[in-house]
């Protein structure tokens, strides 16, 4: 191994006085934009994961995120888009003219006939605001439509799971981008010093599910320090592996270790001034201080019957989605700035009745007791709740079609998602797409418009928040112009 190769080239004193001048400004102007910011609370280098100088923007609505992504994408003609004239399509031929040439998946391309394949379940109005929704799959969440907002036109241009995935998290398609997690831990820090700004939940679902595979990428730090890597909380065994002191090493013996340790790790990175090494020195007193936050996270025995009810018979369950998002209302509630759950299954391309169903049965209390959950302590309004997959399904069927069973393809095109508290304007919907939830005719929401709405949300402007890499002002809306849908908030 070529050691020197491997770190940064140590500057000559020539070097050194060259730059210092330009790094003695940006600390002062650090200092400047830490003291305007908190005021008279305590300075942002006592924080563990401080906000950067000058963050937030402008005055957030939303403190904190929460992210439901339902990877592998649900059928938005089967929960939200619901469109009745399909009916008097049933097993006809899709219209070539709505198709309009749009490139298919090679699962359905060579396919003689797309037979289009209505909803078989019931819509109904609901709430005070009358959105329409499958009340049959999702019982619970219509009944909270008054407190979201329906996105009915949201698109993307991917049509493959792992790049349309790594696009809705990253904003991009290609693998590397920092997750929108880490992007907002980095930018606007987290006011609990002793857990992760950022946390990711992968919870089990339910058996006979294609379920896709879930990559590190989605919660990933990218290109940005690696301190604002998402960490994962397991659902079985310990939630973080290695936590606990092994048997005969005492807290204080541990402390020790951590001490002499953050020496020789200080003395390298005097040396050799490599960032990762900071980080490395940062995730060690994070585990430290998780060894007594994360049990007291996990305990459920503070919170009342009610409540535990509410989120379903599955709530205690270690590793369940109900347990889950419980835990992400723990975690908001103590200062954490990003809570991401991956449930997966949600890609039925065959026997869509019965696996959409199975799907919904396990997110669909949980869900909507979240937001209610938030609500009740009057911690909506300075959350935001995302709810979504990666893209739509097809209206036509894939493979065999009867009235009670079929499957639908990838489509990229047009596909719902939910966003509640945190500033967007609740018991509305946006968009509009065709009679065959096809094409949007109306109010279309590009996949980074969406993220640059979210940013807005938590108080940040998009077009402002790069971050240079391989030459590259990186932003996790991309380089093409986007939108904040500013129609759907408050």
């Amino acid at each position: 191994m070529d050691t020197p190769r491997l770190i940064p080239t140590e500057e000559t004193r020539r070097q050194f006085f060259a730059g210092s001048g330009l790094r003695m400004g940006a600390i002062a102007l650090g200092m400047l934009g830490t003291g305007a910011r908190r005021g008279s609370a305590a300075p942002a280098s006592a924080r563990v994961y401080p906000a950067l100088p000058g963050f937030p923007h402008h005055k957030p609505k939303a403190r904190a995120l929460i992210y439901l992504h339902m990877n592998g994408a649900p059928s938005q003609i089967d929960t939200w888009d619901y469109k009745p004239r399909l009916a008097e399509y049933f097993d006809k031929d899709l219209p070539a003219s709505v198709q309009g040439g749009q490139r298919l998946s090679t699962m359905t391309s060579g396919q003689k006939k797309f037979p289009v394949a209505p909803s078989k379940f019931t819509f109904k109005q609901s709430g005070k605001c009358g959105t329409w929704a499958n009340v049959d799959l999702m019982p619970h969440t219509a009944k909270i439509v008054d407190r979201m907002c329906l996105i009915r036109s949201v698109n993307t241009a991917a049509i493959n799971h792992d790049p349309a995935c790594t696009f809705v998290m990253t904003g991009s398609e290609v693998p590397g981008k920092a997750s929108i997690g880490s992007w907002l831990a980095y930018g606007l820090g987290s006011e609990n010093d002793n857990l992760p700004a950022f946390v990711v939940f992968t919870p089990r679902f339910p058996d006979g599910s294609n379920g896709q595979a879930l990559f590190t990428r989605m919660w990933s730090n990218g290109f940005l320090p690696t301190r604002y890597n998402g960490v994962a909380l397991r659902g079985t065994g310990d939630p973080v592996l290695y936590l606990r002191n092994p048997d005969g090493v005492e807290p204080a013996d541990r402390r020790a270790m951590l001490d002499a340790l953050a020496k020789l790790n200080q003395s390298s990175f005097d040396r050799y001034n490599d960032p990762d090494i900071q980080g490395r020195i940062s995730q060690y007193e994070m585990a430290y201080r998780m060894q007594t936050s994360v049990p007291e996270l996990t305990d459920l025995s503070t919170e009342p019957k009610n409540i535990l009810e509410m989120y379903g018979p599955n709530v205690t369950n270690p590793g369940s989605f109900a347990h889950s998002a419980i835990m992400a209302r723990r975690l908001v509630e103590r200062g954490v700035r990003v809570v991401q759950l991956l449930h997966r299954g949600w890609d039925q391309h065959g026997n869509l009745p019965t696996e959409l169903g199975n799907q919904c049965k396990d997110t669909d209390q949980p869900t909507a007791a979240l937001v209610q959950d938030l609500a009740q302590r009057g911690m909506l309004d300075e959350t935001l709740v995302v709810w979504g997959g990666e893209f739509g399904r097809t209206v036509y069927s894939q493979g065999t079609l009867t009235r009670d069973t079929y499957g639908r393809d990838h489509h990229p095109r047009n596909f719902c998602m939910w966003m509640a508290g945190g500033g967007v304007k609740p018991g509305t919907v946006y968009g509009e797409t065709d009679d065959f939830s096809y094409n949007i005719v109306k109010d279309p929401v590009n996949i980074n418009d969406l993220n640059a709405t979210i940013l807005h949300c938590l108080g940040i402007d998009h077009d402002r928040f790069t971050y240079k890499f391989q030459g590259l002002e990186q932003k996790l809306t991309g380089v093409e112009h986007q939108r904040v849908v500013k129609e759907i908030l408050t």
